[in-house]
């Protein structure tokens, strides 16, 4: 098998998926036993040649030996493409290339809103993403479509709840977000945003939930009655998750039920509506 010596990769050490594959390369023998290094230990001589604030944002993989440094979908393709060459030259395909690096930024402008961590102050370098609007605004978008469709499909499974357009559930999602930001009014944008992406991360492991007992009822017909008590438990863990969000984004506690009064309210609405 061969191994990519005398390269490290500088991972960000808070980001759970950041840890899993830079260690599956080491432990796949992809990279020797050093081909990984905390983002927050780059030394002050390799911050001469490496790109600090672009690092941050694109994984970097430096040559120890040649001290060079690729980044993002680049320094990805590297490792693999050493233990598999196909895989390298059809990453760099144009058409295909340009994909994975739009799916790279969006995963890594948006990982701190898909898993938080607590900022420690007492490291000197930390591997904070750059605020990007655009990748922001998409991931808001990506999140409303999936839980507006999740939701709908879900809610046909329940008799008792009062059925209606796949547009409505869109609209609920998005009033979600405004009711949400406009609590937040006094508060700077990149703060207000920040939230919105945990708000609706939140949302996005709901309906994962939900979609696996979907996806279980294709293959073994569930009772409504499971249905119920899956709903119940999601909307449970959803609570405790963005409780837990808020705190570590240093929020009031309220905004984790004002998120229920909102949607007992809508639920409300619908029914006297009907």
């Amino acid at each position: 098998m061969k191994t990519l010596e005398n390269h490290t990769l500088l991972y960000d050490q808070d980001c759970p998926l950041c840890q899993v594959y830079t260690s599956g390369f080491i432990k796949t023998g992809m990279l020797d036993k050093n081909g990984r290094q905390p983002f927050s230990t780059i030394s002050l001589e390799n911050q001469n040649f490496i790109d600090v604030k672009r690092a941050s944002n694109e994984i970097a993989l430096v040559d120890n030996k040649h001290k060079t440094v690729i980044y993002g979908i680049d320094s990805l393709l590297k490792v693999l493409g050493y233990r598999f060459p196909t895989i390298e030259k059809i990453g760099h395909i144009k058409p295909v290339k340009f994909l994975l690096k739009k799916l790279y930024s969006f995963i890594s402008y948006n990982r701190k809103v898909i898993i938080p961590s607590q900022e420690n102050k007492l490291e000197h370098l930390q591997c904070l993403p750059t605020f990007n609007v655009t990748y922001r605004l998409l991931y808001l978008l990506f999140s409303v479509i999936v839980t507006m469709f999740t939701l709908f499909y879900y809610g046909k499974q329940i008799s008792t709840l009062p059925q209606g357009p796949l547009i409505r559930e869109g609209f609920i999602t998005i009033g979600q977000l405004v009711f949400q930001g406009i609590l937040l009014y006094k508060l700077d944008k990149k703060t207000i945003v920040n939230y919105l992406g945990n708000l609706m991360t939140v949302s996005l492991i709901g309906s994962l939930m939900l979609l696996l007992l979907l996806l279980i009822n294709l293959v073994i017909p569930l009772n409504e009655i499971i249905f119920l008590i899956g709903f119940g438990i999601t909307i449970f863990i959803m609570f405790k998750e963005h409780f837990r969000r808020v705190k570590l984004l240093k929020l009031a506690n309220f905004l984790s039920y004002t998120w229920v009064v909102y949607r007992v309210l809508i639920l409300i609405t619908i029914i006297i509506s009907n």
